[in-house]
This record gives structure tokens, sequence and C-alpha cells, in this order.
């Protein structure tokens, strides 16, 4: 049977529409469908951290990400105030932005945090995937599928006209959202557990300028007897489109059944946040989302593969749910590719859920325990047992005696204990992989952390570990990461000068997904030695890095000899690709970016 496409991809969110552009990017097929009549219709996701700008930079739309995003200063401090229009009572800087970390994120990456409304990224990065081959139906319903030893058949419905239909592909990527019906079919394993806490979202226009550009937020944490319920206890005022227009989110007890989204019930709620009943207020729209706590433990079975909301499912706490669907899809994205080729075994797309799997685990434990870390912060801010808990606990923070010294001491710890979610530099970037697609130093010991893992970002060539970034110097005299050196659908072998063992059996080896990368030649200066201080192995040692960014094996010390290079070349991609034989890859030789696509962020 014909194959309509390559790879069919259920759901045309960030995981899905990357998937796609991932597959483009490679001259792979895929079809994408969304029961949607287009893309996120509400501003869901919109942190987005360094890791995925990365990959968006990877993908060459990093220009176009910037160009519709709030830029990085924007996103600033974080305030704790009793209305937006009222007296703060603490602030915190976050993302990256204060004086102590804003180093660490410019030594980590080439690029910046930026916040980008989902809304305003889904087209992006589906307009991209189309451009360059990708297929769509909207309107369009996943109803079920079968597997055998070649492909898949999925029966769809289109919505419009009810009619059902099916379609041959050789893979197809289950990326459909939290209520995965794909994931339901396939039977995989979920643990934890669903809608344990409710909040009411109303996303407004409303010009708060004079109340923001001073201070520019996206997040502003509202103390008030109004909103002191729910996990939280705090209502909260988010900049969708600083400054002028706004979600206001409170909890709500889910045991009393859904509240009244009533404009009548809902606005007045909003002006207390705001702290002006003057302003005016135009809803655009009131929705609840309930707070989910579960994560599936494998992500595949057979020639199905699932990623994004589908496998893990949380609240939005430490903004890491966008960030993570894109980061599956950029893994999976190239193992499809190569799948689809004949460049790689069945092991590698197994490698997707080994790696990924942990990933999805620790993200949703992690953006729970957010929320509840804000518990010592709102404990400042109350007096139980006091007829009205949060107005007593504001005075008492505000007293100059001894009970007010003890709440604003106790403040400092409970904004220290937040930097696990506001500035969690380490928890977005210190992802290690292991699977059958990394092969770990001969008799490596445990990696030791400086610094605390969740904090800091900790640069490693480790295989396992993305490679990390140094800024070298092209033959024009202009700064490039070697993020941009490497990546962009093909593997790449990394050494210096003293390397050129390497070199010729990379050369020899001839395959169609290989490159080579010479740090320290005209093409790759290390005029800052940047390279050497972090490399973690001598010139003459080699880096094999995977289209992903990450360091699949390494040889420290390297040789000299192109015989004994050759063979543990060759021997470590065929482990990676799961594959007995590289002579029968087909030699046929994809389209590869001149230039690195995407300008840095901070260049």
């Amino acid at each position: 049977m014909a194959y309509e496409t390559d790879v069919l991809i259920i759901g045309a969110g960030p995981t899905g529409s990357t998937t796609a552009l991932a597959l483009a990017n490679c001259g792979v097929r895929s079809h994408i469908v969304s029961r949607g009549n287009w893309m996120a219709d509400s501003p869901r996701a919109h942190i987005t951290n360094q890791r995925a700008n990365e990959v968006f930079r990877d993908l060459g739309i990093a220009d176009d990400v910037a160009r519709y995003a709030s830029p990085w200063e924007l996103m600033g401090d974080t305030t704790f105030t009793t209305s937006l229009a009222g007296s703060e009572l603490i602030r915190m800087r976050t993302w990256g932005t204060g004086d102590d970390r804003r180093g660490d994120y410019l030594r980590a990456s080439p690029c910046g945090m930026v916040d980008i409304i989902q809304p305003l990224l889904e087209p992006i990065l589906f307009q991209k995937a189309a451009e360059k081959s990708a297929t769509f139906a909207f309107n369009t319903e996943y109803v079920r599928h079968e597997q055998d030893a070649d492909g898949v058949t999925a029966t769809l419905r289109d919505r419009l006209d009810g009619r059902e239909y099916t379609v041959r592909a050789r893979y197809m990527v289950g990326a459909d959202g939290a209520r995965s019906m794909v994931v339901d079919h396939l039977g995989l394993p979920i643990e934890g557990q669903m809608a344990r806490a409710g909040t009411v979202y109303t996303v407004f226009n409303c010009d708060l300028t004079k109340y923001s550009k001073h201070r520019p937020s996206i997040l502003n944490w509202i103390v008030t007897p109004d909103a002191s319920f729910g996990e939280i206890g705090m209502g909260l005022l988010r900049a969708v489109h600083p400054w002028t227009q706004w979600i206001a989110g409170w909890g709500f007890d889910i045991s009393k059944g859904e509240p009244d989204l009533s404009p009548e019930a809902i606005i007045p709620k909003i002006k207390v946040l705001i702290g002006d009943p003057s302003v005016d207020i135009d809803i655009v729209r009131t929705s609840i989302w309930y707070v989910n706590q579960a994560y599936v433990t494998q992500y595949s079975k057979g020639r199905v593969l699932c990623g994004g909301d589908a496998v893990h499912r949380h609240p939005p706490s430490s903004g890491l749910g966008n960030n993570t669907c894109v980061q599956d899809a950029h893994n999976l994205g190239w193992k499809l590719a190569y799948s689809v080729k004949g460049w790689a075994g069945p092991k590698l797309l197994e490698s997707y859920s080994q790696e990924r799997a942990p990933v999805g685990k620790q993200i949703v434990l992690r953006a729970n325990q957010s929320r509840l870390d804000y518990a010592p912060l709102s404990a400042c801010f109350r007096v139980q047992g006091a007829e009205n808990p949060v107005a007593a606990g504001i005075a008492r923070f505000r007293d100059p005696g001894p009970d007010g010294v003890a709440a604003r001491k106790a403040a400092q710890a409970a904004l220290d204990l937040k930097q696990t979610e506001f500035n969690a530099q380490g928890t977005e970037m210190n992802q290690r992989y292991e699977s059958s697609a990394v092969i770990p130093d001969v008799g490596a010991k445990p990696e030791e952390w400086r610094r605390d893992r969740g904090l800091y970002n900790q640069p490693t060539s480790r295989p396992g570990a993305k490679i990390p970034h140094a800024w070298l110097v092209d033959r024009d005299g202009l700064r490039v990461s070697t993020l941009d050196v490497t990546g962009k659908g093909l593997f790449t072998v990394v050494t210096g000068l003293a390397g050129g063992a390497w070199k010729e059996a990379a050369l020899r080896l001839d395959l169609p997904f290989l490159r080579v990368v010479v740090t320290g030649s005209p093409d790759a200066q290390d005029l800052y030695c940047e390279w050497q201080r972090i490399r973690e192995i001598e010139e003459a040692g080699v880096l094999l890095v995977r289209p992903d960014g990450v360091v699949a094996w390494r040889d420290i010390e390297g040789t000299s000899d192109a015989s004994v290079a050759l063979d543990r070349l060759t021997a470590a991609i065929r482990t990676v690709l799961d594959l007995p034989d590289l002579s029968a890859i087909p030699r046929e030789k994809p389209s590869r970016p001149s230039k690195p696509s995407g300008t840095p962020l901070f260049a």
C-alpha cells in the first residue's frame, strides 16, 4: 500500500507544528490534522525560555519569534502588591533579568528569554512548516488507528460534513493535548492526578500603562481579601500585550462546582485586582481551567509516538509547558526523519521515550511544586484566626514591631524559595539524556553539580548533555555560537586543529548527514578561547553532536591515527543510529544552509 504521507501528526499546537517544521527542514513529508478551525484562540502559554529559543534558532524561526514577542527586558520584575494601582509589598527580579543572574543567562546561551503568547507562536511554526511542504487539514478529528509492521492507518472525520476517511502513514504523532485520544487508544501508562484545583481566567482589554510602564512585569500577584482563596491564595494580573491586554486570574473551590462567569460577577473582581474602579474593562473571554499533575511514563508504542501536553499535564507555574512541548518535538523530529530516510534502526525511535519521559515527569512535578511554594509567601500576609486574615496580615507586615520584623524576614526566605520558579535556569537547561542514542564515557563517574542544579546552568560536553554554548568567529569576523555550527538536521563531528584524524575519518565515511567543524579553522575561530575553556576534551579529541544539539559520544584524548579515528567514529555512529552497516545508507545528501539561520538576541 502506498503511503499518503510519511508522518501523520494529530494536533497543530506547539508540539505538532514544531515536529512538522523539523521534518520539513529534513525534507520529510508530514500531514497535520486539527479539530479546530485554526490555531490557539487564547493566550495560554507565553514564557519562552532559553532552550526553547535555541530550538527556534536551530529551526530558522528565531527572528520571526522575536518580531512578535514581548522582549526579555519587559518581562522584568514580578510584583506582589495590594492591587496594581495600590501599594506594593515586595518585588522580585525574575526570568534572569536581575543584576545577580543576567550574566548567568548570557553565558549559557546565544538566546535570551522572550514572552510570546500561544496564538502568536503557533501560526509562525505552522506557516513555516506549510511553506516547506507540510500539508494540513483543519476541522478534522482523529477517530482511531491501526498499526502493522510497515505503517499506520488512521481514520479521520471531517467535522464539517461528518465524512470519515483513512490516511496511511509510516508513523503517527499524537500531539492532541491533555485529553489525548491517541494516548488513550495506545493505552500508555499515566501516573498522577487530573483536575486537583481550579482557576478562573479572564482575558480583557484595558490600558493600564500608567500602572505598569515604570516597572515592567509580565506577572503581578495581588494580595487582597477578595482573591485570597484557591491554592495560591493571591490573584493574578498577567500582561498579554503590554500594557493594554491582560489576564485576570484567581482560584476557586472545585468542590462547590463552577463559579459564576457572568460579566456582572467578573468585572468587579477585576477592578479590585486593578485597584482603580474608574477603568473601562472590555472582556474578551472568560474560562476556567483545572490544575493537572499527571505524566505518561512511556511516550510511544510501535509506530505511534506522543508528545507535548498529551504526555505531560501540569499548570503554567514555572513557565515550562510550551517550552517542553517544542523540545519534545525537536527531539522527535530528527529521529522520525532519519527513520523515514532509512538512516536509522528501530532503537533510535525508542530512545525518544527514554530521553523525554523523565523530562516530562520532572517538569510536571516542578510546576506543581511551584504552586505549593507560594504557601510560605502567602503566610507572610495572613494572620490566621483574624476576622479578616489578609487585611490583618498586611497590617502586620507593615508594623515596625517584632511581629512585623519577623514577617519581613519570612518574606525574604519565601522569595528565596521562589527562585526555583522564577530564575530556574538549571531546570530549563540542565537536561541529561540516558538512552540507546547516547554513549556514555567509559568508566564515567556521576556528574558533580558545582551549584544548585535547578537554579544554575552547568555547561558540559558529557554525552547526553546539550553542547555548551561558546562564541566562535567565522571567516567574515562575525560571531557564531557553537550551537550555530551544529544541528540543522545533521550530525556534527567537532574537533580542533590537532584533530585532523577525525576530519579525515568523517570525510572517508562520506555520510549524507555528517559534517565536520574544526574549531580554530577560518570558519570557526576560537578567538575568545571560550570553547577551549569549556569543551572538556583535548584539542585532538572529538565530539559527535546529534541534530538536536545533544552530545552523542566523545573521545576526550583523541588520536592522531586516522584508521583508529575511523574505527571509533564508525562504531559510535552505528551504535547511536542502531545501524549494523553504514555502507547501506543512501548517499543522496540533503540541502544544507550555508549560514546559520537566526540572529542572536544578544550578539
